[in-house]
Parts: C-alpha cells; sequence; structure tokens
C-alpha cells in the first residue's frame, strides 16, 4: 500500500506541470513552454510529431540567484500578425512577417522577484524565442542554459562547423551522425532519415555573446556563448533581452533557404533614408596578392599602386563595374602584418598610392574606389581612428568598406582602461558590440561594410542595411594555394548551412585554375590536381546566383577575364540585388539549383530570372521545371553549362553555350559535370 501511495503521489506530482502552446498559422508547428519537475522548459512538434524534445531554459550569474529551478509558467499575452515589409535591397523585396505570439512568464516559487519572461513567434517554417529579463540589478551571466533536445538523434545527421577554434567561421563543414558533433557554430543544420530538415541559429545577435550548440549527451545540447577575456560571459545592467533562439523546420532541404525568420525578427530600419547603400559588383586589387603577383606589403611587387589601380579602373569602367577594391594602400602592411595591428593607420597611404588622384579618376570614369580597412584584429586602435578615417572616404567620395579581422586563434585585441591588451574571442559579447559600433559609425559618413573575418550574420542587416555583406566563412581565398582548396562539396553545403544565416562576400569568379605559386616548402605548383582549384568554369559562374550577396567581385586577374570574354558576358549581366528568390531543388553538401529574379536597377530589367546549379563531386542530371518564370512573357534562356567533357580535375574549363526560346510551361534539362555547375540567364523578350 505504502509503494502505492508513492507512486500515485509521483504520477500526480509530473501531471501537476503547468503547460502553455501556442501554435504556427497553418496549425503544422507548435511550441509548449511548460515547468514539468518544477523547472522551466520547452518543446517544439511539427506535423503531429516531436522534433525537439523538452529543454531547459534559463540562466546562472555570478552572484545573483539561477533561473531556472522551482519555477512555474504562466501566460502573459497572445498576439497574431500577418504583415509584409520591403527591404531597401536584398535576395527579396517584399518579405511576410506571419506569425503567432505568445509571452509568457517563469516566477520562482521561493522569491517572487526572481522571474524572467519569454516572447516566442511561431511561424509555418519555425520558431523565434527570447529571453526578457525584467530584473534591474547588475548581472553578469555565467551560463544561459537554452537547451535544444533532438529527439531521435540516432536518427539524424548533422552539417556542422567546430565551435571556438583557431580559424573563427572559417571551416569545412562536417557530415556526421548528430551524436558525434561536440561544440558547433550556427546556423547549425540537420537532417532527419524521415527527410524533416532542422536548422538552429539566432537573430538580432546584440550586445550579447554568440552562441554556439555544445553537446551535453546524445541529442541534447546546450547554449554555449563565447566568453570575454576574462571567462565572464555577458554582462548586464537592469533589464535586458536575448537575441532571438531561431529554429527553421521544413520537410525538405530547400525550405531552410526559402526561410525568412531570422529577418522578421530583426528590428526595422533605424537609419532612415538609405538610398545611398548602393548593390553592385567590382574589381579588385585583392586575388593578385593571394596567387602571389602582388604583395599587401611595399616593394617592387606592391599591390596598391596608383598606377594599377587606374588600369583596373579602366577595365572596371569598360565591362560596366562599379567599383575596385584595393588592399594594402595604407601605412601597417610591411612585416608580419596579422600581428602588428597597432601599426595600421586607416589615412596615411603609401607613397606609391595617391588616394586624391585614384578617386578623381574614378569619378572621371564612373567606377568608385571601395575602402578597404584591415585591423589584424587590432579593436582599440580600429576605433580610436576609425571616425577619422571614415571621413577621409567620404571626403574622397568612396562609399563602400570592406573591412577584416585576420586574427587567429580567437585572438582580437582589445585594451582596457588601465591600457592593458585583452584578447577577446570574435562572437564574445565586446567585439560583438565593436562591430555593430562600426556600423552605426559607417552609416553617419554614408558608408556600407562588409565585413571580413566577422561574427556570424543574425538579420541585422534589417536594422543597419549599410551593413551590405560578409565573410564568416571559408571563402574562395581558400583555393588560391596558401591553403587545401575547398573540396567539391563546399558550395552545396554553404547554401544549406552558413548562407541561411545571411549574405556572403564568397568572392567568387574565378577563371584560371593553372597559376603557378610555391608552397610553403618552396615547390611550384600549377597544373597539380592536389592543389588545383576543385570547380568548373560553369560552376564560378553559378556562384553568383546560388550565394547571395548584394555586392558580388569579380575575382580574377582582368587578363584572365579578357581571355574568356563569352564566359565573362554571364558575369557582366548577372545582377545583385533581386525582387524574388526561390530555392528549387537541393540536397545539403549534395546539389543546389536556385533561382532569382532581378529588381530594377541600375539598367537590370526587372522581368528576368537568373537560375545557378551547383553539384559536389557527383556528376548529376537535373531536370528543372520552369513554373517560376512570369507566365505571361517567353524568354530567351541564355545557358553557360558544362562541357560535354568537363570535370573540375581534367577539363575544368569546357564550357557550353547555347540560347533557347522558353517559356513558364517548359522544362530544361541540364547536365552537371563533377564539382560542376549551369547559369542561365532568362531574358525576356519584347
Amino acid at each position: 500500500m505504502r509503494a502505492l501511495l508513492i507512486l500515485l503521489f509521483w504520477v500526480s506530482f509530473v501531471t501537476e506541470a503547468n503547460e502553455v502552446t501556442v501554435k504556427s498559422p497553418n496549425k503544422q508547428l507548435s511550441l509548449t513552454f511548460t515547468d514539468t519537475n518544477n523547472i522551466a522548459q520547452y518543446r517544439i512538434d511539427f506535423e503531429g510529431k516531436p522534433v525537439l524534445g523538452e529543454g531547459k531554459l534559463g540562466f546562472t550569474f555570478a552572484e545573483a540567484a539561477p533561473m531556472y529551478r522551482d519555477f512555474t509558467v504562466k501566460e502573459v499575452s497572445r498576439n497574431s500578425v500577418d504583415n509584409t515589409w520591403a527591404q531597401p535591397w536584398g535576395e527579396q523585396t517584399l518579405i511576410r512577417d506571419h506569425h503567432n505570439e505568445l509571452l509568457v512568464q517563469f516566477v520562482s516559487e521561493t522569491d517572487s522577484q526572481n522571474t524572467f519572461l519569454v516572447r516566442a513567434r511561431v511561424f509555418d517554417d519555425g520558431v523565434g524565442f527570447r529571453y526578457e529579463v525584467p530584473s534591474q540589478d547588475k548581472r553578469v551571466i555565467t551560463r544561459e542554459l537554452t537547451e535544444f533536445n533532438f529527439v531521435d538523434s540516432h536518427k539524424a545527421t548533422a552539417y556542422w562547423i567546430p565551435a571556438h577554434g583557431r580559424e573563427r567561421y572559417e571551416y569545412l563543414y562536417r557530415t556526421t551522425p548528430l551524436q558525434e558533433v561536440y561544440k558547433a557554430h550556427t546556423p547549425f543544420t540537420v537532417k532527419y532519415d524521415n527527410g524533416v530538415h532542422v536548422a538552429i541559429h539566432e537573430a538580432a545577435l546584440v550586445d550579447y555573446a554568440g552562441m554556439s550548440l555544445d553537446k551535453q549527451e546524445l541529442g541534447r545540447f546546450s547554449a554555449a556563448l563565447a566568453p570575454r577575456h576574462d571567462g565572464s560571459l555577458v554582462h548586464k545592467n537592469g533589464p535586458f533581452t536575448t537575441p532571438w533562439r531561431t529554429v527553421t523546420i521544413g520537410d525538405k532541404a530547400t525550405d531552410l533557404v526559402n526561410s525568412y525568420i531570422a529577418l522578421n525578427l530583426n528590428e526595422p530600419n533605424k537609419l532612415g533614408d538609405v538610398s545611398w547603400i548602393e548593390p553592385g559588383k567590382y574589381v579588385g586589387i585583392w586575388w593578385g596578392m593571394h596567387i602571389d603577383d602582388f604583395t599587401w606589403g611595399s616593394g617592387d611587387k606592391h599591390g596598391a599602386t596608383t598606377e594599377n589601380t587606374l588600369r583596373y579602373m579602366d577595365f572596371a569602367a569598360e565591362h560596366g563595374f562599379d567599383g575596385v577594391l584595393v588592399e594594402g594602400w595604407n601605412i601597417g602592411w610591411d612585416g608580419d602584418w596579422i600581428a602588428n595591428s597597432e601599426l595600421f593607420s586607416f589615412t596615411q597611404s603609401y607613397p606609391d598610392f595617391d588616394l586624391e588622384k585614384v578617386t578623381q579618376y574614378g569619378k572621371e570614369k564612373g567606377v568608385k574606389l571601395i575602402g578597404h580597412h584591415e585591423t589584424s584584429g587590432g579593436i582599440t586602435n580600429y576605433e580610436a581612428q576609425m571616425e577619422e578615417g571614415f571621413a577621409l572616404y567620404q571626403k574622397v567620395g568612396v562609399s563602400q568598406i570592406k573591412t577584416g579581422y585576420v586574427a587567429h586563434g580567437q585572438n582580437l585585441k582589445v585594451r582596457d582602461d588601465n591600457n592593458l591588451m585583452r584578447y577577446e574571442f570574435t562572437d564574445s559579447q565586446r567585439v560583438v558590440n565593436h562591430f555593430i559600433h562600426n556600423v552605426k559609425t559607417a552609416a553617419k559618413y554614408q558608408l556600407s561594410i562588409n565585413t571580413h573575418e566577422s561574427v556570424k550574420d543574425t538579420g541585422l542587416r534589417r536594422t543597419y542595411p549599410n551593413w551590405i555583406s560578409r565573410e564568416s566563412a571559408r571563402g574562395q581565398e581558400y583555393n588560391s594555394g596558401w591553403a587545401a582548396p575547398n573540396p567539391p562539396e563546399h558550395i552545396p553545403m554553404l547554401a544549406f548551412t552558413r548562407m541561411l544565416a545571411g549574405p556572403m562576400d564568397f568572392t567568387p569568379g574565378i577563371f584560371n585554375f593553372d597559376y603557378i605559386r610555391k608552397n610553403d616548402g618552396g615547390v611550384e605548383w600549377g597544373k597539380s590536381n592536389v592543389m588545383r582549384p576543385q570547380t568548373t568554369i560553369a560552376k564560378q559562374l553559378a556562384q553568383y546566383v546560388v550565394l547571395y550577396s548584394p555586392i558580388q567581385m569579380a575575382t580574377d586577374l582582368p587578363k584572365n577575364y579578357e581571355a574568356k570574354p563569352d564566359a565573362f558576358q554571364f558575369i557582366k549581366d548577372v545582377p545583385t540585388d533581386w525582387s524574388e528568390s526561390i530555392a528549387l531543388q537541393g540536397e545539403v553538401g549534395d546539389f543546389i539549383v536556385m533561382a532569382r529574379k532581378a529588381r530594377a536597377h541600375k539598367g537590370y530589367s526587372a522581368d528576368d530570372w537568373f537560375v545557378g546549379a551547383i553539384t559536389d563531386e557527383n556528376a548529376i542530371d537535373l531536370t528543372i521545371p520552369l513554373d517560376f518564370l512570369d507566365k505571361d512573357k517567353k524568354y530567351e534562356a541564355q545557358i553557360y553549362v558544362d562541357g560535354k567533357d568537363a570535370h573540375w580535375e581534367t577539363n575544368p574549363y569546357a564550357l557550353t553555350i547555347e540560347h533557347k526560346k522558353v517559356t513558364t510551361t517548359d522544362t530544361l534539362s541540364l547536365h552537371l559535370a563533377a564539382s560542376g555547375g549551369a547559369a542561365v540567364r532568362f531574358k525576356a523578350l519584347p
């Protein structure tokens, strides 16, 4: 009898948990908050089945009482939203924000003042939730307890890169069973055996540390916040909100790409009139440094000279490019520039680079100089010169800046109030705040920022539209010979992982794969299959459609484009600003087919569509229905596809170009070679 009473008491205790649920507008996705076992928790179901099981919510602090155990949940409010807003530039002009919102409060059973709220928004394609902590006290967060508890983790595959490592986000993605992941950056993509895809990320990362995922057990991961230099995570003074934790869910891989949850969870534009922000295409004195034709530092091979820049501007003007990026123009590049961050000046040119002459020549040619600020991770040194450097650029007519933070080993350098050098992670709270400070300051001078070696994108381009692009992944530079080249699966992997975060300045479009460079051992390579970029020329063209960025670089040397004018025509024709984007087909790491419709901008026709298709090391035959095309129009399909015998290893330059008339009722059949691709312009006919 006593055992029975204990069992009945235990059952009563478990079933008395409070639950509050909110469903998506289409009722297929539900988010439930619960206080099972008096612990703050949540779970997510999709199409009637659990996807994320119960996972903790809450915090621990350096001194204040923890927030998670002995808490009860209650509903505070609900709301439903269905509206559409417009991006000033982007992959999609109009974005629908359709969600149901729920605000709940978790209250300590022993201290009614110890409380926190969670605001959740549930869309048809996923969930976003954030903490809202009303306390007036100073808080030092030592752990954010948010968990992501994948059910049936033995039936899931993960696509991920390691977090908090030497190379920031610049790693090759790994494909492993979910249970073999240890600590991973977000976006973090998971595929279940039944075809359901899930991506974990965050939105609106402001005054907080970036979140990675740390394995706890089997399919359970907890939020791992990037530490500050002293090991603490986040410092808050008074009430605070966190970034949104996002869970995107779909029946297939392309559903993840076609989601705009992160943008919808960010605040609207705070900059006012942003008509001065200009998407476009550029060339640059950059690839030559990577393949050892030029140097960043001064000397006989210095790339950033007045003469060289004027020559690039002539090329840009002739072929319709908006700008010329010049790296290495300013004092600080000599010697070990990665280590010597405090030597960089952001206003003083090398003697062989005349900033005023270059920018004036560009005005006459209709080509702007794209500025460059490499910091080598010297945050304090850059912040001390930022306003002066921006004012100089505005004075001479620069409107875009590429910034760089090359600092291996998570060693971004910040001096404290006692002038002691401290070392920070790329996504620590201090550095996250620096990036936003950089973008907001740039806006005062009508400058757009393209950040390299940056914290990941979390949709802040909606709030600060001058944050026009960023790198935050392993880009084209790894194909230049100083590292193992990107493997064939890299682009179709990025499409379903890194690109879920936002625009990437990948720097596509190399046309010569046989350049000669000496490796670290002094051995020349060029036509070596080991070090050759693992791509066909058609795949390089397709990247302009597949990898979205409102600014795209034609990366290679001008002479290599002049040698292949037929292929170069596609780069000249493809826009960078779109009215509509649709991921048509694809599987993570295998292949991707992307369609985008041009936005009327700088002479591009708003009636034209473009398609990019890319595959991994396996050749593939694609059949693409053209039902995305406008139904009342006829088109000329200008097709750039791998040639009959193309192969990245043996015949990467084989390219077939053909034209045919099509309508929305047709299909397009394409054969993509190993590590190949296809790029198509659908030119609307009168």
